[in-house]
């Protein structure tokens, strides 16, 4: 079983079901099952704030990851970590990449998941129109 919790503030309009559909048809992929996740989608000052936390770096950022890196517990269910997406960067991109909002969400979603489970490649197909600084992990 594939959980997928999902956070966001009620101004920031995301489908909650697009979301886990992605992580579910990326995780199942990998042939990754019995994992939970978190997913938040965050505003401008939220993700500053964890990026200068975490980081140390007193800017915005597209996406972070924080990974639990803890064995699977008893019950065998891996909780890998956390995908946190800012709401204004993936409405900026979806703009520049003429996207929805959703798509350029599904975007930053599939790096944060390359970067959770230490899949390194280069997105800039992905993510032709950001900038590597806004990125995490880059």
């Amino acid at each position: 079983m594939i959980s997928v919790l999902i956070s966001s503030e009620s101004r920031y309009p995301v489908s909650r079901p697009k979301i886990k559909e992605a992580v579910e048809v990326y995780l199942k992929n990998l042939g990754i099952e019995d994992v939970e996740l978190s997913v938040a989608i965050v505003g401008a000052r939220k993700i500053r704030e964890l990026n200068k936390k975490w980081r140390k770096l007193d800017e915005e950022t597209a996406v972070l990851t924080f990974a639990l890196e803890e064995p699977r517990d008893k019950e065998g269910i891996l909780r890998a970590g956390d995908i946190i997406i800012s709401y204004p960067e993936a409405r900026t991109i979806a703009e520049e990449d003429n996207l929805l909002v959703d798509e350029a969400i599904e975007k930053l979603l599939v790096h944060g998941l390359k970067n959770l489970f230490g899949i390194s490649s280069n997105d800039n197909h992905f993510l032709s129109q950001v900038p590597a600084t806004k990125i995490s992990g880059s």
